[in-house]
């Protein structure tokens, strides 16, 4: 059966949900299901991964409902979700993906730190959380933004190509119903399939994630939804908006 939800979750190449898995494998509930998916997202990212090289586009989107009366990087409800994508040319390489808390100095530091080789060239725009990254091994190209959002796909592709396929991705596969706290690992699992997808083998894309699944230590449904909940995933969701 585990083979089986592994080779289904590989071979939909835009991933699947929940209820799809619960259908095809004839599942008895809907939590069976969605706590398996989650099982192999959590196995879909190495910890000792390669970081990134070259030159790369670094930037923040809001994932989240509509928000009245906020703007910028200001959020009172949505999920802040820095994004880092590598050039291949005109075309986009290997992308990395984190929630953070804030747009802080702090925050996004950490994540270019975690995910970006020294060295690198980083292009951002002038925002203030990444001043201070040239003294710790990068070089930095600014576009300045302000005034800007409505050119800002244009002057950073990249990034905005990957946030707006991700907002597509949660809205269609998962109907946006995503909880802020389960959003990590949807992110993985979206790093996982862009990463391979130029792959055109689907079993090899299930070999690799058994071989992660088989070194991932294991975590149950009371870890996934927390002990103090009493509601189910299918009640727990946000409502993504492009």
């Amino acid at each position: 059966m585990w083979f089986r939800a592994m080779w289904y979750v590989m071979s939909q190449k835009n991933g699947a949900s929940a209820l799809g898995l619960q259908r095809v494998l004839g599942l008895g509930s809907y939590e069976t299901a969605w706590t398996w998916l989650h099982k192999l997202r959590r196995a879909m990212v190495r910890p000792d991964r390669d970081r990134l090289s070259g030159w790369i586009e670094v930037d923040e989107t809001l994932v989240g409902g509509l928000e009245e009366g906020v703007a910028g990087r200001e959020t009172e409800s949505k999920a802040l979700v820095v994004i880092a994508a590598q050039a291949d040319g005109p075309g986009i390489g290997r992308i990395r993906m984190r929630v953070i808390p804030d747009a802080s100095a702090d925050s996004l530091h950490s994540f270019v730190q975690d995910c970006i080789e020294p060295g690198s060239a980083l292009h951002t725009d002038g925002w203030q959380g990444y001043a201070g990254l040239e003294k710790k091994g990068y070089q930095r190209e600014i576009t300045v933004l302000r005034g800007r959002r409505k050119e800002a796909s244009t002057l950073m592709p990249r990034v905005h190509r990957v946030a707006s396929l991700l907002k597509r991705w949660l809205l269609g596969t998962h109907q946006g119903a995503v909880a802020p706290e389960h959003l990590p690992y949807y992110l993985d699992e979206f790093t996982f399939r862009f990463n391979r997808r130029k792959s055109k083998s689907r079993g090899k894309l299930f070999f690799r994630l058994m071989q992660q699944a088989v070194s991932t230590a294991p975590a149950t449904y009371e870890t996934m939804v927390g002990r103090s909940q009493s509601t189910s995933p299918r009640a727990q969701h946000v409502a993504v908006a492009e």
